[in-house]
């Protein structure tokens, strides 16, 4: 008897350790460390970029009379010797203030030695031309219509072209109120820096500046990141994102051509040789080709060279790309009612004929 109780009791206890090895539960894996979040894009890099303001008003207010009359003489072909040229032909408005030419065709099929900047935003500038040889849009606008390799028309001829249309003197009267001989090349230049004042292009990259989280992609916020940690903002900055200041082009490697001593042409002295304006990256994907001498087609090529000449640096084709992928948020479009072509006054028996010499 004790021996099966013994034995009964053996099995009881072999059973009793199977059951309880059964009920063991499987160890559960550890789960794994979530995948850090990627960092947020941090706006205070872009500290050395400004959104574009409201306006770009000179020291004195533009009334709309001048802003119309501006507006007109823009495109008022009859202010250049041959009647075949207007600020509108190197600066097309419906072109993002380009012409798209290496150099532009004046008066006889000439051609000047520099690039046609755009003139959107121009009125930001701090100086005017890319050797900054005038001071601003106002005083600027008279330059290319007395130059005799572009618009090649003189004082008296411009005064006595406008003069014949009595719709011209009109115009002048309501825009130059209490001046008793308001038809002069110098209001001319103020009524169309007044018309160019109001040109400026606001782009999605200032609906972010402005709060707009959404208004730039998380790829364009990378591109802006690159641009800024490559260095361009030392010179590109500001609302225009650039115009602010003079540069050597070839700051750290020679420039590829010093054909062209830019400011050193007006100032003669050392220190300005090889110095440019710095030209505003704003619609710069849309105004190839680029530098003073339109020399580079692409905006690709653009960038490469000026990493490389301008900060000694080879970028790479991925860097060059997101670069670009900012660049392009800096696109935008003046007023549509301001681009719109005029209707220009008749020409009376009085305007002077076309001069092809």
């Amino acid at each position: 008897m004790n021996r099966t109780r013994l034995l009964l009791s053996a099995l009881l206890v072999s059973a009793l350790a199977v059951a309880c090895e059964d009920k063991k539960e499987t160890p559960k894996p550890v789960a794994s460390a979530a995948p850090s979040a990627k960092p947020a894009f941090d706006p205070s890099i872009l500290g050395a970029l400004q959104a574009l303001p409201k306006s770009a008003d000179g020291a004195v207010p533009a009334s709309a009379d001048r802003v119309n009359l501006g507006k007109m003489l823009y495109f008022e072909a009859r202010l250049s010797k041959n009647q075949d040229i207007s600020c509108n032909t190197c600066h097309h408005l419906d072109g993002f203030g380009a012409d798209g030419e290496a150099t532009s065709e004046g008066h006889k099929k000439q051609r000047g030695g520099r690039n046609a900047p755009t003139v959107l935003n121009a009125a930001l500038h701090f100086r005017q031309f890319w050797d900054g040889r005038m001071a601003d849009v106002e005083e600027q606008a008279t330059g290319p219509i007395q130059n005799p390799i572009e618009m090649a028309c003189t004082e008296k001829l411009a005064c006595a072209t406008l003069s014949s249309m009595p719709e011209y003197v009109d115009a002048f009267k309501k825009a130059f109120p209490g001046e008793s001989d308001p038809v002069t090349l110098k209001n001319v230049g103020i009524a169309i820096g007044a018309y160019e004042r109001k040109l400026l292009t606001p782009a999605r990259f200032d609906k972010y500046l402005g709060g707009d989280k959404t208004a730039m992609t998380d790829t364009e916020l990378a591109g802006a990141a690159t641009f800024v940690q490559t260095g361009c903002t030392a010179c590109h900055l500001g609302p225009a994102i650039g115009g602010s200041m003079y540069q050597k082009a070839g700051l750290v490697k020679p420039w590829p051509s010093d054909k062209d001593q830019g400011r050193f042409d007006v100032t003669k002295q050392e220190s300005d040789r090889m110095m440019f304006k710095v030209p505003s990256l704003r619609n710069v994907e849309k105004t190839a080709p680029y530098f003073h001498d339109g020399s580079t087609a692409t905006l690709d090529e653009a960038v490469r060279i000026m990493a490389r000449h301008q900060l000694g640096k080879e970028l790479k084709d991925d860097e060059v790309k997101s670069i670009i992928t900012f660049l392009a948020t800096l696109t935008g479009s003046p007023p549509a009612d301001l681009v719109v072509p005029p209707t220009l006054p008749k020409s009376t028996a009085k305007t002077p004929k076309p001069d092809p010499k």
